[in-house]
C-alpha cells in the first residue's frame, strides 16, 4: 500500500532534510512544474535537474510543517501548508532562514502512489504585511 497525500508531502520534506534524491517524488512528465523561492522549472526532465543541483549545492536542511491541509478529489490531491525553512548554500557558504508558503496538486499514479504535478514554494514580502502597503487592501 502507498502512502497518502500528506505522507507523501511529509515524505518530501523528510527527504529534503536528508539531501536524498527527490525527483522520484514528481511525476514524469512535460507539463510537471516546479516553482521555489528563486526558480521556475518545467518539465520533469528540468525539476530533476533543478533539485539534484539543489541537493549537491545545499546542505543543514531543517523543513518544519507548521500548517499542512491536504483536499483529496479521487486521483487529484491539492495540499498548502506554512513551512519554516532552513539551509546552508555550500558555495556561497550562506545560511537561509525563511517562513514559506507551500501549495501543491498532486496525482495518483499507478492506483497507491501519489506523485506531485505541481509544487510552488514561497516566501511572504515583509514590506507589504501592513495593510498600508497591502496592494490589494480595500480599505481606505
Amino acid at each position: 500500500m502507498g502512502r497518502d497525500v500528506a505522507e507523501t508531502v511529509e515524505a518530501y520534506y523528510d527527504a529534503l532534510e536528508g539531501g536524498d534524491t527527490l525527483a522520484s517524488f514528481f511525476a514524469e512528465a512535460p507539463n510537471t512544474i516546479k516553482v521555489g523561492l528563486s526558480e521556475r522549472l518545467v518539465g520533469y526532465a528540468d525539476v530533476a535537474n533543478g533539485l539534484s543541483e539543489q541537493t549537491a549545492t545545499t546542505e543543514d536542511w531543517s523543513v518544519e510543517s507548521n500548517d499542512l491541509s491536504v483536499t483529496v478529489d479521487g486521483d487529484i490531491a491539492w495540499f498548502d501548508d506554512q513551512v519554516s525553512l532552513a539551509w546552508r548554500d555550500i558555495p556561497t557558504d550562506t545560511d537561509y532562514d525563511f517562513e514559506s508558503r507551500w501549495t501543491g496538486v498532486l496525482r495518483r499514479r499507478d492506483g497507491d502512489e501519489w506523485q506531485f504535478v505541481t509544487l510552488h514554494v514561497s516566501a511572504p514580502n515583509e514590506e507589504l504585511q501592513t495593510a498600508e502597503d497591502d496592494l490589494f487592501s480595500w480599505e481606505g
